[in-house]
């Protein structure tokens, strides 16, 4: 808690110097443009929508479900497959559409990937490749437009620091939302099993790494079937949580780069009038 505190106080002063100096490390007054903050939403929706993915899927098709590694490697294919190419397709859409509608039906298309991976049977591994390939669809179209729209939401003279932010926003919401996800999952898993039973808590936490066979030794009585059950209820809900997070981001950086920038758009003008 001590550290919690620190690291608060911390932020906080941080803010204040960086406000006060004439050449900040980090400059705060790039949020002022919504787009930009638009963009930094958007930064951290492929994070919690398809990264942390990466991570809780192989774990759960190797431990959970009792996949080998090269099966769970080729279901993994389906989600990232799409990656590969659709990025540049998303560029070339934006000859017709603008980067708001682009990049808020992938994140919507995306959500309905995730909820419809939370409806598929584990037993059934093959019918899990057309959700997991919907996820990856969506969340390719606006991986594709992100890196430039960091830099043309601001003035020009700022591209630098914005592509710094962007970049930092973009890195750091992956970590975070790891973390945050896999508590929640934990949680979820240890509500299954029972929140004041004896080794729910200990037990949840090794099914979120996958280890099926720690866990049901710490709960030896309800087997390793009642708990393979739990984590898979518990990880349908997860998806679903996480598809209604996917949403509510694709509303909000749809509201924000919606919208005109005054000061982009009268410099963009100068650009292209005569005198200049």
């Amino acid at each position: 808690m001590a550290l919690l505190f620190a690291s608060a106080a911390l932020l906080v002063a941080f803010w204040l110097i960086e406000r006060s100096v004439a050449r900040p490390m980090l400059d705060l007054t790039l949020f002022r443009y919504p787009r930009f903050v638009g963009v930094q939403l958007l930064a951290a929706a492929p994070a919690y929508a398809f990264v942390v993915l990466l991570i809780l899927l192989p774990v759960r098709f190797v431990g959970i479900d009792g996949m080998s590694e090269v099966a769970a490697g080729k279901m993994m294919i389906a989600l990232s497959g799409p990656l590969l190419a659709l990025p540049v397709v998303a560029g070339m859409l934006t000859r017709w559409f603008s980067a708001a509608v682009i990049c808020g039906v992938g994140l919507l298309i995306s959500a309905g990937g995730l909820f419809w991976l939370s409806t598929m049977p584990a037993s059934q591994p093959l019918f899990l490749i057309a959700p997991l390939l919907t996820i990856g669809i969506g969340i390719s179209l606006p991986w594709g437009l992100m890196d430039g729209l960091a830099v043309s939401v601001v003035p020009k003279e700022r591209a630098g620091m914005a592509t710094g932010i962007f970049s930092t926003t973009r890195v750091a919401g992956e970590g975070v939302a790891l973390a945050i996800v896999s508590a929640v999952l934990s949680a979820l898993i240890g509500s299954r099993l029972g929140s004041g039973t004896d080794g729910a808590a200990s037990a949840a936490q090794r099914l979120v790494t996958g280890d099926l066979t720690a866990a049901a030794s710490l709960m030896p009585a309800i087997g390793r079937d009642r708990l393979a059950l739990g984590y898979t209820q518990a990880f349908s809900s997860l998806l679903v949580l996480l598809a209604s997070i996917t949403i509510f981001t694709a509303v909000v950086v749809v509201a924000f780069l919606g919208r005109k920038e005054p000061a982009i758009e009268a410099e963009a003008s100068a650009c292209e009038s005569p005198a200049a």
